[in-house]
C-alpha cells in the first residue's frame, strides 16, 4: 500500500499476517524466547541467588533436639532430591535440542544438587541420624532411577511448573514451622532459625524455577493452545510428586507431612493447581475440562487453515498474550544490555490464528 492509501482502508486491513505461523515458525519462536529466558535467569541466578550448601548456613548451631516429626519431614525432602541427577539427565536428553532449555536444565541441577547437600547437611546436624545410616540410606535410594513421568516435552514442562510449586509450598510450609508459627499442638514451641534459613533459601530457588517454567508454558500456551491445555488437564488428573514410587519410607514421610500442615490434597487444589490457573488464565478446572470437551477444528476458508471453535473461551488469551508481550520486554532490555540486541535481536511475533474478539478491548489495543 502507499500513502495515497485511504484511511478507510487501512483502518479495515488486519494487524496480523494474513496467513497462519507454521508449526515450525512456531517452535522457532518459542525456541528463540527460551534461549533469551535462559540467558537472563542465568544472569539474575548469579547475581541474587549464589548460595552454597556447606557455607551459607551456620550448621553447628542446627538444633539437635528438633521433634521427631521434622526430622522425619527434612530426610524425606533429602531423599526427593537424591534423585536430582536422574530429573536433570532425563529433562536434558528429551529436551536436548533446544539451546535455551537443555542449557537451563543444566544451570537447573546445579541449583537442585544444593539443595540435596542442604537436605543432607540438615539431617547430618539434626544429630538424629548417623553418619553410617545416611550413608547407607543414600546408596539405597540411589540404587533406584527415576524416569520422565511423561513421554512429550510439553507434558513434563507443565508438570515441572505444578511440581515446582508444590515444592516451593512444602519448604514454605516448614520455614513457618521453624520459625513457630506451626498451629498442630504436636509442634507447638518448636522454633529453630537455622532450618527456616534452610527452607526459606531453597523455596527461593524454586520459587524462581516455577517462574522460568511458567513462562516456557505461558509460551506454548499462546502458540500451541489446545495441545498445551490437554496437557495442562492430564497433568493434573495423574498428578503425584516426583520420587514417591522410589522413596521407601514415602508413606510415613506423606504422613507426617499431611499431620504437620505442610503439604496434602486440600493444598494442591488450593495454593498449586488454583495458583497456576489463575497465573496461566484459565478460569477453573471444570472450564478447562468443558472448554477441551467442546473444541472442535473447522476449516477457515479465508486463510486456508483450520481454527478451533471453543478454545478461546477456556481460558483469558490476552492476559496470556500481554505476559508473553512482557517476557519478550525483559529479554529484550537484557539482550540490549549485553549487546545482543544490536547484532541478533529476539523479537515478539504475534499469532494470527486467535482471533482479535478473543482478546477483549484492552488487550488488543496494548
Amino acid at each position: 500500500m502507499t500513502s495515497l492509501t485511504p484511511p478507510s482502508i487501512l483502518a479495515s486491513v488486519p494487524r496480523t499476517p494474513p496467513g497462519l505461523l507454521s508449526n515450525a515458525e512456531k517452535d522457532r519462536l518459542i525456541e528463540r524466547a527460551f534461549l533469551g529466558l535462559y540467558r537472563w535467569y542465568t544472569a539474575r541466578s548469579q547475581e541474587t541467588r549464589n548460595w552454597n550448601a556447606d557455607k551459607s548456613f551456620d550448621w553447628r548451631a542446627l538444633r539437635p533436639d528438633m521433634p521427631k516429626e521434622v526430622v522425619t519431614v527434612v530426610q524425606g525432602f533429602f531423599a526427593v532430591e537424591q534423585y536430582a541427577p536422574d530429573y536433570t539427565s532425563e529433562l536434558v536428553n528429551l529436551v536436548r535440542r533446544s539451546h535455551g532449555r537443555s542449557h537451563f536444565q543444566l544451570r537447573w541441577g546445579s541449583e537442585e544438587e544444593k539443595h540435596a547437600d542442604a537436605w543432607e547437611n540438615a539431617v547430618l546436624f539434626s544429630r538424629q541420624r548417623s553418619p553410617e545410616f545416611i550413608a547407607e540410606y543414600k546408596e539405597r535410594l540411589r540404587s533406584l532411577a527415576w524416569s520422565l513421568p511423561f513421554p512429550d516435552a510439553i507434558t513434563n514442562l507443565v508438570y515441572t511448573v505444578f511440581q515446582e510449586r508444590a515444592t516451593q509450598l512444602n519448604y514454605l510450609n516448614l520455614m513457618n514451622i521453624a520459625r513457630g508459627k506451626s498451629t498442630k499442638p504436636h509442634l507447638a514451641g518448636f522454633e529453630d532459625p537455622v532450618l527456616a534459613k534452610v527452607a526459606q533459601t531453597i523455596a527461593v530457588d524454586e520459587a524462581a524455577h516455577y517462574n522460568f517454567f511458567l513462562e516456557g508454558v505461558r509460551l506454548y500456551l499462546y502458540y500451541y493452545p489446545r495441545q498445551t491445555l490437554e496437557a495442562i488437564r492430564h497433568v493434573i488428573s495423574t498428578f503425584s510428586m516426583p520420587a514417591s514410587q522410589l522413596v521407601p519410607d514415602w508413606e510415613e514421610f506423606f504422613e507426617t507431612v499431611y499431620r504437620a500442615g505442610i503439604y496434602g490434597p486440600r493444598d494442591f487444589t488450593r495454593d498449586v493447581v488454583q495458583v497456576v490457573f489463575r497465573n496461566l488464565g484459565i478460569e477453573g478446572r471444570k472450564q478447562l475440562e468443558a472448554g477441551i470437551k467442546a473444541t472442535r477444528e473447522v476449516p477457515d476458508f479465508e486463510n486456508e487453515g483450520r481454527v478451533q471453535t471453543a478454545i478461546w473461551e477456556t481460558f483469558d488469551y490476552g492476559l496470556v498474550e500481554g505476559d508473553v508481550k512482557r517476557l519478550h520486554v525483559k529479554i529484550e532490555e537484557y539482550e540490549r544490555e549485553v549487546g545482543f540486541a544490536d547484532l541478533d535481536p529476539t523479537e515478539f511475533v504475534q499469532n494470527p490464528e486467535v482471533p482479535r474478539g478473543a482478546l477483549g478491548e484492552s488487550q488488543e489495543d496494548k
